[in-house]
């Protein structure tokens, strides 16, 4: 191995939530709330994606599989280059003790599980637009807490916006 390869940076690993694949494949919204969202996230996906080490896990692929085909059929063509993760027992043990302590409420049982599948696999970052259950202020405390008390690091809960520009800090 050469000096240059030992000294590249390792890149921060990312896991792609549903939702991020959702912005990515939906029609533009005219909510301007929500077109906004979908330009941030397709603005991450071209300039910043290729700055990390992104990869997502079957759920995603499940829930991107779900509902209208022709709209499944489009979301998973952005996933058809991302690695997998595995969901292991140790994650579904992780999000079953999430819900337990009420970090999420018992109806967010997927939503705890991507969190958990990212702590287990020790990702830097899970990058989504859910905010009502993983990337929440109010909850990520908590959420925290109860990762590092079952053994395991948090990922930074996040949404593109917050990734904009972020691989290229030095």
């Amino acid at each position: 191995m050469s000096f240059d390869d030992e000294n590249k940076k390792v890149k921060p690993k990312v896991y792609i939530e549903t939702s991020i694949i959702s912005y990515l494949a939906s029609r533009p919204s005219r909510d301007i709330i929500a077109a906004g969202h979908q330009q941030l996230t397709h603005d991450w996906w071209l300039a910043e994606r290729g700055g990390f080490a992104a990869c997502t896990s079957a759920l995603v692929l499940r829930e991107a599989s779900a509902g209208d085909a022709t709209a499944a059929s489009a979301r998973l063509q952005w996933l058809q280059d991302i690695p997998l993760v595995a969901v292991t027992p140790e994650a579904e043990k992780l999000s079953e003790r999430l819900i337990q302590q009420a970090a999420l409420p018992e109806k967010a049982a997927a939503d705890a599980l991507h969190i958990a599948i990212a702590a287990y696999h020790r990702l830097d970052f899970l990058l989504t637009w859910n905010c009502k259950h993983i990337a929440n202020a109010i909850k990520r405390p908590l959420i925290e807490h109860v990762c590092r008390e079952c053994g395991f690091e948090p990922p930074v809960l996040c949404t593109p916006e917050e990734l904009i520009g972020a691989s290229h800090v030095e």
